[in-house]
């Protein structure tokens, strides 16, 4: 389970305040503030759970009399019906909390379930599956430890930990006349000793001029499968190899078998579906 860490509190009191969760006139014209419930947080659809400790420092940030226990861990397969988390405390607490709780956990488990299925489709290849920097803003640290709970890794956290010259740093430089090899040649001379440096390459040919100037990593953005396997036996024993753009669970397997070492999809995180869980009152 997530340790429940200052920067998480942070995202879920911002979630908190944002729904002005402390000043909900529907509870409090309705619900006395003594009445005690129980609820239970459950799975509506096939999936993989990621996210149930932070639904619990929900309902836990909104009433500390509130108790949330976990029924199931994350990274653990979910069916219809089955139990997430038991709530007990003020019921008022409960109501104020569910829809700020229930979007977290829906949307950590939703990309944890759709990462699940890229790690399937792979099966039998060395490629691993990664996310991208294109998560929800203030949500990045969840989206990218849901990836993990569907058996995913995680790319870079932000922009300090790692160099990536993309095409516009390359279009930036060819403007004044640098080369894509001049512009990796320099990023590698002037990278921290700790950072590999990965370069952005559409084309067999800037494939071969990355390597040339020493790239240690190359991204393989767009490339057909054929133009990609030719790209991957040229980086053998130089270079790790990424693919990226538009990879879908239809062709991710296609793309696994060129050989490439790392597989990248924005998709994990930047337009997943909530998975489908709820909250029930118990009697």
């Amino acid at each position: 389970m997530l340790p429940i860490t200052r920067e998480i509190l942070d995202i879920v009191d911002r979630a908190l305040e944002e729904d002005l969760a402390f000043h909900d006139p529907t509870t409090a014209c309705l619900v006395p503030p003594d009445q005690q419930g129980r609820a239970v947080v459950l799975a509506k659809a096939p999936g993989v759970l990621a996210g149930a400790s932070v639904a619990g420092a929900v309902f836990s940030r909104m009433d500390p009399a509130l108790t949330a226990q976990a029924v199931k861990q994350d990274g653990e397969r979910l069916r219809p019906g089955d139990h997430i988390l038991h709530i007990e405390g003020p019921a008022s607490g409960i109501l104020r909390a569910e829809r700020t709780a229930l979007n977290l956990i829906q949307r950590m488990s939703g990309i944890a379930t759709l990462t699940s299925l890229y790690v399937k489709a792979v099966e039998g290849y060395p490629a691993h599956i990664v996310d991208t920097r294109k998560t929800a803003p203030g949500l990045r640290y969840l989206d990218k430890y849901a990836v993990r709970m569907g058996g995913g890794r995680n790319h870079r956290l932000n922009l300090a930990d790692g160099i990536l010259v993309k095409d516009n740093h390359i279009a930036a430089l060819q403007a004044r006349g640098v080369s894509l090899r001049e512009t990796v040649e320099r990023a590698v001379k002037l990278a921290p000793h700790t950072l590999k440096v990965e370069v952005e390459v559409e084309t067999v040919e800037q494939a071969r001029e990355a390597l040339e100037g020493g790239a240690h990593i190359l991204l393989l953005d767009n490339m057909n499968v054929e133009d990609m396997a030719e790209a991957v036996a040229l980086a053998k024993g130089r270079a790790m190899t990424e693919a990226s753009g538009g990879i879908t669970l239809e062709t991710v397997r296609a793309v696994a078998q060129t050989g490439v070492d790392i597989i990248s999809v924005g998709a994990l995180t930047h337009s997943v579906a909530a998975l489908d869980i709820s909250l029930d009152f118990q009697p």
